[in-house]
């Protein structure tokens, strides 16, 4: 996705006069946000404890079709849950070191008493309250700086899909550090975050959608989803 930032975020210095973005430049987030506006061709770039990372191309198997599958999955329980918005590979202003481009987002509007609000220039800031990221060549990161950059801000939810390994961890936080949720006897993990979020996790493993979206309706018509889109309809 390419970056396009507008006038306020950019120096009075033209940007092509800019050194070029380069993975394991140490930069301010504002100094990051300047030279990604002036590099169009990077089409994914991302601030991590002041270092930046520059993503390589992305393989259809190991991350464009794992994360397919996790849009379509988000994009239905959102779809049917009022207050509640996803996005697929934002922007996101975590703090003065952290802007990273998570894979998918799904998130409480401000109105229904989220933690995010958008900014001026039209980019969410705060922690959602869940992330997802498909974790290939950049695993090491996903698992290491990222989660802790996520449990520091108060992410409640983090799903890291291997794709290489083609496992999936869930975290949800409590008391200040991230826990594994496991699946339940049933195979199927339930959000602690979103009520009626179900995964059916090796059937979504193993690419057999409409079992994944069958159980996501059962989440859907649980009385626990009800009273969730009630009480954000209510705040």
């Amino acid at each position: 996705m390419v970056r396009e930032y507008s006038p306020q975020t950019q120096s009075n210095s033209p940007l092509e006069n800019l050194p070029p973005l380069q993975s394991g430049d140490r930069l301010t987030r504002p100094e990051f946000e300047r030279r990604y506006a002036a590099a169009p061709h990077i089409k994914k770039a991302e601030l991590i404890e002041g270092i930046v990372y520059v993503a390589s191309p992305l393989r259809h198997e190991q991350h464009g079709k794992p994360h397919s599958r996790m849009i379509t999955w988000l994009g239905v329980y959102q779809s049917l849950t009022p207050g509640i918005d996803l996005s697929d590979a934002p922007t996101v202003r975590l703090d003065l070191d952290n802007e990273p481009q998570p894979d998918a987002v799904l998130f409480v509007e401000t109105a229904a008493g989220g933690q995010t609000k958008l900014s001026s220039d039209g980019y969410i800031e705060g922690a959602p309250e869940l992330i997802v990221e498909i974790a290939a060549s950049s695993a090491a990161i996903d698992r290491g700086s990222k989660k802790q950059v996520y449990r520091r801000n108060g992410v409640l939810e983090y799903i890291i899909w291997q794709s290489y390994e083609n496992q999936i961890e869930w975290f949800y936080l409590s008391d200040g550090d991230y826990q594994l949720l496991s699946p339940g006897e049933d195979g199927i993990i339930r959000s602690q975050v979103f009520p009626g979020l179900w995964l059916a996790v090796e059937a979504l493993l193993d690419n057999q959608m409409v079992r994944v979206l069958q159980v996501l309706q059962l989440g859907l018509n649980s009385s626990e989803h009800g009273n969730f889109v009630e009480q954000l309809a209510n705040r």
